[in-house]
């Protein structure tokens, strides 16, 4: 019976792989039987590794215990004595020499990381570990000649092995201690635990140890043996052997030599099996592969790692992570030494900027002005308690009824610090006052000015002239040392302020760090349990080595009704090991509808893939449509291997962005990146990007395609890694990305010469991902001309960001694409009809754009007042509105704020959006209702409020539009707008990014009534700011946006709470009817408004979810 392996153990990697130098140490498995690890190749291609681990499958069935033989055996066949676990080893160390055990004691090597053999015992079975330093046995054949006074080696050059050893015994496993040699063993079999200095040569040494002796074709049965060399079971000296001058071979030793010479053949044979599956794993991403690839009971499987070798030195974990420790505190160190030096820089600046002013300042301070100020003692220093006297009538307080001082020093360069009440002085002359004072310390110069009242509260001010009051202090500091201590000073205070904006930013980034993680698992289990009125497992979380149920609904599948259903699984994307499992039918699970299935997770692996089936032999099947059921395992000792993606499009955020198609390819690669996948992007290299957005960019090379130069050139964007073609026939030197009369001709060059680069680099990515009409060329002329001719392993997936611009491109791209997907579900469903997509629907999927939370985010979002989360989110949009109101000169008051961000085009919906504008501000905020309204509106308890009151709000419109015609029509409207209703309208018709930000931030609904949207940002960005979308039920939109009062069992499907207001139809009463429902829940439940607006900014509509959509759809695009 021929099986596969299947570990039976959790392993983990601290246990199974333990560095020592530059070795592995594998732990002992229950399983298995024997394990040798050692480096099979000592010429790896470069990157590679390998290592081997032997293990024997055994049918523990069928086994029975044999006694071992005490007799004789054939030279080189004598059975292994059983090794005992090392805690009896250590009992029995100190009596090895008086017991005769038939379990023999180890002995620890004072030379270790030496030569270590494993060794097989007849039918016995073991378990064993052999660890290299990578050198190989070099063998050579020669023959003993004494007559000529020669002994030849049989083998050559062995050193630098360590042995590990463990026997199972009655299915314990039990470990023996460190054993090393110097010496080199052939073809023989040793028992004995511990040899030293020693060289085995076809002998069966059955002594407990041996020490310097030379093993020759025999058997040594002597407890202890010193020097000499050993021929044919005899002991010999060294003048022995030089009297003895004929040893001739016999039969057996031809023999001998002839099943060596067979084994060699073998096993060079098997090497080249090895080498084969290694070549095809590495390429593949593997780590570990095994050989034979299928097993029978008893029969030795090796197992393969895959270490990376770096700069042609092999180097452990712990090597890695103490040079990556290395380098990152030298380049703390240099960038602590940079921030010093910029410090100390700007710190003498400071100083000499201040000493130029103060020195200027002293020149024109005096001691006393006569018949105004005057100061008692006249000569004084830092630190002494002082009069100033005041004469009241000199100035504009002479009829104050107080008198205060403000006063400072150094030009006022610590601030305020002396503040006093002056008292009437009994001196003569004038209405004198004065005030007792304390010179700072370190001051060189008094400033200050005299007040009818204390900071605050003063209304009127002698400040001499508005050049204030300076007095010279006599005795100061030595002004060089001043001003030396002075920088030193600004330098720690400029020190002291870097580190706590440091720490600032590094809380902060720990804290966005923390979120971003917290909502990508919220998203994983989400997307665990969107299908769980289908399949879903307990646990939920899948862990390798552990047994789960898969449980099934087959009601709301094709499987509906059948007699039986059968479960079909196997592991990381049907490419594990050991294959499908058989099917399993599935039994009905207690207490529910459901069908359950057990099923126990290997070791290695990284994702489950199950379809079922309504037979044993197969029938109907329920695949997910083609796509079939994948749930990822967590913690396998296997990683899924990287999938190579190339983006091939026309846009690209923010260096070639016109619509949302840029965004897409920017967002959805940097998602797919972080998934650990490699992504490229190939892009028109226009003369219109905006290059400042590209870092590192750099001319690679040239090709020749279509009689002309192409300069490819490479920069990185956003972090991702992107080709930029240059055709030197200026084909996409246009100024603009689209607007030519030959748009068709110049995408379609481009894309014919991205694929032309792909196949002239040599570049072979499991995916090329083309976008709409302007890249859809891709896949038609990748399945006729490149397919067959270099990129064979390449699928084509292609996606439908719009289907009003090139139907005719898009209808062709369908046709030839593996898989084809739109960016929402239900505008899937919409255009199902088209006959550019009707003929394929079977490939045809929804898949929801997301969101970048790095751009988006209001807790980093430099355009915002102070940065927010859900936790201070009223916090945060009061400020922005505030913020918003003042920059475009609003009303100033707490009201509800409508923005509408869009380009104003019929798809938009810009009747609606002039509707939405007009009819609020004529009646002025009064909201009108509609018979269907009033059952809502009651149960929102909008009775506090009599339909008779004005509900004022503000309406902001940012937005352009293409058309001419469309941008005079907004001119004219705004112009109107500004006029009658300035203070409550703004309407700014041009782009402004900051102004977005900010409108996103500070309006507390944002209006997006589009006629069609294929899938839509604007609503996904307002969530993600707390501010609530009122939208029509269309596409994208209708996938995104809840309705609060209709739509909380739809949103419940998809595991998420209601987030907002949304209409049918394309009349004016449809938007009429969601923005009375939405003003009033702000006017009547304001607590309740807040609850809403933090939980839509905890919902993730960024590309978590999205890009593992993706990733299925690329995984099965490959199975075509």
């Amino acid at each position: 019976m021929e099986v596969s392996l299947q570990l039976q153990r959790p392993l983990r990697y601290q246990s199974l792989l333990n560095h020592r130098t530059d070795c592995f140490q594998i732990n002992s498995l229950p399983f298995a039987r024997t394990v040798l690890f050692t480096p099979w190749r000592r010429e790896c291609l470069a990157g590679r590794v390998p290592h081997k681990v032997t293990v024997n499958a055994a049918d523990f069935s069928k086994r029975r215990q044999r006694k071992l033989s005490s007799g004789s055996s054939p030279k080189g066949f004598t059975p292994k004595t059983q090794a005992g676990t090392s805690d009896k080893k250590r009992d029995q160390k100190n009596n090895d020499e008086e017991e005769d055990s038939s379990i023999p004691t180890s002995r620890v090597s004072e030379k270790p990381n030496k030569t270590e053999i494993e060794s097989k015992v007849d039918e016995e079975l073991t378990i064993g570990y052999v660890t290299s330093t990578g050198k190989e046995l070099a063998v050579a054949e020669s023959n003993l000649n004494a007559e000529s006074g020669r002994v030849s080696k049989f083998v050559e050059g062995v050193a630098g092995l360590q042995k590990k050893e463990v026997i199972l015994e009655n299915d314990t496993v039990s470990t023996s201690r460190d054993i090393t040699s110097e010496g080199t063993q052939l073809y023989g079999t040793i028992t004995d635990d511990t040899f030293i200095e020693g060289k085995h040569f076809d002998g069966t040494i059955i002594d407990d140890t041996a020490a310097e002796g030379k093993h020759l074709d025999g058997a040594i049965a002597d407890d202890t043996v010193t020097g000499g060399v050993y021929l044919d079971g005899k002991k010999t000296d060294d003048n022995d052997i030089l009297k003895d001058e004929s040893v001739e071979p016999d039969e057996k030793t031809v023999e001998d030599l002839s099943a060596k010479m067979k084994l060699e053949m073998e096993e060079n044979l098997r090497k080249q099996e090895i080498e084969g599956l290694a070549d095809e794993n590495f390429l593949k991403g593997n780590k570990i592969f095994v050989y034979p690839q299928i097993v029978r009971p008893d029969e030795e499987i090796e197992v393969f790692f895959n270490r990376r070798e770096e700069k042609g030195t092999r180097e452990t974990c712990k090597e890695q992570e103490e040079k990556r420790k290395q380098e990152e505190e030298q380049r703390r160190i240099e960038v602590e030494k940079a921030a010093n030096e910029e410090d100390r820089a700007q710190a003498k600046a400071a100083v000499q900027k201040r000493r130029e002013i103060l020195e200027r300042l002293m020149k024109n301070a005096v001691r006393y002005v006569d018949n105004i100020w005057f100061i008692e003692p006249n000569d004084f220093k830092g630190a002494d308690k002082v009069k100033l006297y005041y004469n009241k009538t000199s100035g504009a307080l002479a009829h104050a009824n107080e008198l205060w001082i403000h006063g400072g020093h150094n030009n006022w360069s610590d601030g305020l610090t002396i503040v006093e009440k002056l008292f009437r002085s009994e001196r003569e002359g004038g209405d004198w006052w004065y005030a007792e004072v304390v010179i700072p310390d370190r001051a060189l110069v008094l400033d200050w000015v005299f007040a009818n009242g204390p900071p605050k509260v003063a209304t009127i001010y002698d400040n001499n002239n508005r050049q204030d009051f300076h007095a010279i202090v006599p005795k100061n500091i030595p002004e060089e040392l001043f001003w030396v201590e002075e920088e030193h000073q600004i330098f720690r205070k400029l020190q002291a302020e870097r580190k706590l904006r440091e720490e600032a930013i590094c809380a902060k980034a720990e804290k966005t760090a923390r979120l971003k993680a917290e909502m990508k698992e919220r998203t994983l289990k989400r997307f665990l349990l969107s299908q769980k009125h289908i399949v879903y497992t307990e646990p939920l979380d899948v862990h390798a080595g552990s047994t789960i149920i898969v449980f099934y609904n087959p009601a709301n599948t094709v499987l509906n009704g059948r007699q039986e259903v059968w479960f079909r699984c196997s592991f990381n994307r049907w490419t594990h090991r050991m294959g499908p499992l058989p099917p399993k039918r599935m039994l009905p699970a207690e207490n529910s509808s459901h069908l359950k299935a057990i099923v126990k997770v290997p070791l290695d692996a990284y994702m489950m893939d199950f379809v079922f089936s309504e037979r044993e032999d197969g029938g109907s099947f329920d695949n997910k449509e083609g796509m079939d059921y994948h749930i990822p395992v967590l913690g396998g000792i296997v990683k899924e291997p990287p999938m190579h993606i190339v983006h091939i499009a026309v846009e690209m955020a923010p260096i070639a962005k016109v619509g949302g198609l840029g965004d897409v390819v920017t967002s959805l690669s940097r998602a797919v990146q972080d998934l650990n996948h490699n992504v490229n992007i190939i892009l028109p290299k226009y003369d219109c990007l905006k290059l400042s957005h590209v870092k590192d960019l750099h001319y690679q090379r040239s090709y020749s395609w279509g009689g002309t130069e192409v300069k490819v050139w490479f920069g990185k964007v956003e972090g991702l890694s992107v080709y930029f073609l240059e055709p030197q026939n200026g084909i996409v030197w246009k100024g603009c990305v689209y607007g030519c009369n030959n748009d068709a001709e110049r995408f379609g060059f481009f894309c014919h010469s991205a694929l032309e680069f792909l196949h002239q680099g040599g570049l072979q990515p499991d995916i090329i991902h083309c976008h709409d009409w302007s890249s859809a060329p891709v896949a038609w002329l990748f399945k006729d001309q490149y397919m067959h001719y270099g990129l064979s392993k390449t699928r084509v997936v292609f996606t439908i960001h719009n289907l009003e611009f090139g139907a005719h491109f898009i209808g062709k791209a369908m046709q030839y694409a593996d898989k084809a997907t739109t960016v929402s579900h239900t505008y899937a469903k919409e255009v199902a009809g088209n006959p550019a997509v009707a003929p394929n629907l079977h490939k045809f999927h929804g898949i929801l754009n997301g969101i970048d939370l790095d751009i988006w985010d209001p807790y980093n979002d430099k355009f915002l007042p102070i940065p927010y989360t859900s936790e201070n989110v009223v916090e945060g949009k009061r400020a922005a509105k505030e913020a918003l109101q003042q920059r475009l000169g609003l009303k100033k008051s707490d009201l509800p704020v409508v923005g509408i961000i869009s380009r104003l085009t019929h798809q938009k919906g810009i009747h609606l959006i002039k509707h939405a504008i007009l009819r609020t501000l004529e009646r002025n905020g009064q909201p009108e209702f509609h018979g269907s309204d009033i059952d809502v509106i009651l149960h929102r308890t909008f009775l506090g409020h009599p339909f008779s009151c004005i509900l004022e709000m503000n309406v902001v419109l940012l937005g352009s539009a293409p058309d001419p015609r469309i941008q005079n029509d907004f001119v004219n409207l705004a112009n109107q707008l500004h006029s009658s209703h300035w203070d409550r309208a703004r309407l700014v018709l041009t782009y402004d990014e900051p102004l977005s930000h900010l409108i996103y931030a500070g309006a507390d609904f944002v209006l997006v009534p589009s006629i069609f949207e294929p899938c839509g940002l604007t609503q996904l960005t307002a969530m993600r700011y707390g501010s609530i979308p009122v939208v029509r039920k269309t596409g994208g939109l209708y996938d995104t946006v809840f309705d609060v009062d209709h739509d909380k069992a739809r949103a419940e499907a998809q595991g998420l709470e209601p987030n907002g207001f949304n209409f049918d139809g394309a009349d004016s009463g449809g938007v009429d009817y969601a923005l009375n429902r939405a003003i009033s829940a702000w006017y009547d439940g304001r607590d309740w408004f807040y609850s809403l607006c933090k939980r839509v900014m905890e919902q993730d509509w960024s590309w978590n979810r999205p890009a593992l959509d993706y990733m299925e759809l690329y995984h099965a695009a490959k199975k075509y």
